[in-house]
């Protein structure tokens, strides 16, 4: 097949990318390389199957710039949007139209090209939920007015437009809803817990836990979160929304402490105060992954941390 991945550069889409390659696909990278990178692709820039271009989603690609091999679109990957508070809120109205525009943009093509469109959606929808665990059903407890509604509004609008486009002209859409991924390529400025820590430990920085770090959160190794992007790409009768995600929940002082030992760090730990709307609890429930798509994460937390501290000591 001829799949699009749009921010196949960043760290979800550069591992989904090799993915896909590695199954002898080929594959169209459209990334603007705002919070991806090409460092992330490199060691796959030879791929004959593979064709990287800068673009950013919010303006439609030209057909010139999608040719590859005069084939048409068969799927599209929409992973395209900064994912973390700190490059979210850079600008957040370019990120409420990546959100919107661009995937109004993906859904256009998608429907020109007769191809099925996933969306990568997320936890966030959730807001700082008042049901725990999430389930699919669940509506969330989102702020839409304040500093992080950017990224949960636009991608709850997301959502809406992606059904309303099923329902309208017919497009096959897939929803996916993303827990904390982590792992390799992940970036050294992601401003996210997991990578955060690693990169204070390893330089001898204090670990900074926002809050007073009973807050909890659920980690799921990216090459786990790939497998079950695919599996709902490829599944037939459904169209989600399904969670993503590892359902082991953990408090972020756990987290701070296990990443101390793992990398024998002499780090200390201090605490600031939480951000604004940061959810106090978020674990997936993961029933429909497992009946629909028969999927679930498979790595546990210390072999994936171990696997993430060795790519950034690679990195530093």
């Amino acid at each position: 097949m001829t799949i699009l991945i749009t921010g196949g550069a960043g760290f979800i889409g550069s591992h989904l990318t090799e993915y896909l390659l590695n199954r002898g696909h080929k594959i169209i990278v459209l990334d603007n390389f705002f919070t991806g990178s090409p460092d992330n692709l490199k060691h796959l820039k030879n791929n004959p199957n593979l064709k990287i271009i800068k673009h950013d989603i919010i303006n439609m690609p030209s057909k010139e710039k999608l040719d590859f091999g005069k084939t048409k679109i068969d799927q599209i990957y929409n992973l395209a949007c900064p994912a973390s508070p700190i490059h979210y809120q850079h600008n957040p109205i370019k990120t409420v139209k990546a959100s919107v525009l661009g995937l109004l943009n993906m859904l256009a093509l998608a429907k020109l090209n007769d191809a099925r469109i996933l969306q990568a959606s997320t936890s966030e929808v959730y807001g700082d939920p008042l049901e725990h665990p999430q389930r699919e059903s669940y509506f969330g407890n989102v702020n839409c007015i304040g500093p992080r509604a950017c990224y949960d509004e636009g991608k709850r609008c997301a959502e809406t437009i992606c059904f309303d486009y099923h329902r309208q002209h017919q497009v096959d859409i897939k929803v996916v809803r993303i827990f904390n991924t982590y792992g390799p390529a992940m970036a050294k400025n992601d401003g996210r817990v997991v990578s955060n820590f690693i990169i204070q430990a390893l330089t001898g920085n204090a670990l900074t836990i926002y809050g007073a770090g009973s807050q909890t959160r659920s980690f799921c190794y990216v090459d786990d979160l790939v497998e079950g992007i695919v599996k709902m790409m490829s599944t037939r009768n459904f169209i989600g929304p399904v969670n993503l995600g590892n359902p082991n929940e953990l408090t972020i002082d756990w987290l701070a402490k296990k990443i101390l030992a793992l990398t024998g760090s002499r780090s200390k730990i201090v605490h600031q105060q939480l951000p604004v709307d940061d959810p106090i609890q978020r674990r997936p429930d993961i029933s429909l992954a497992q009946m629909k798509l028969n999927w679930q994460p498979k790595t546990t937390i210390e072999a994936g941390l171990k696997k993430t501290i060795k790519y950034f000591k690679s990195q530093l």
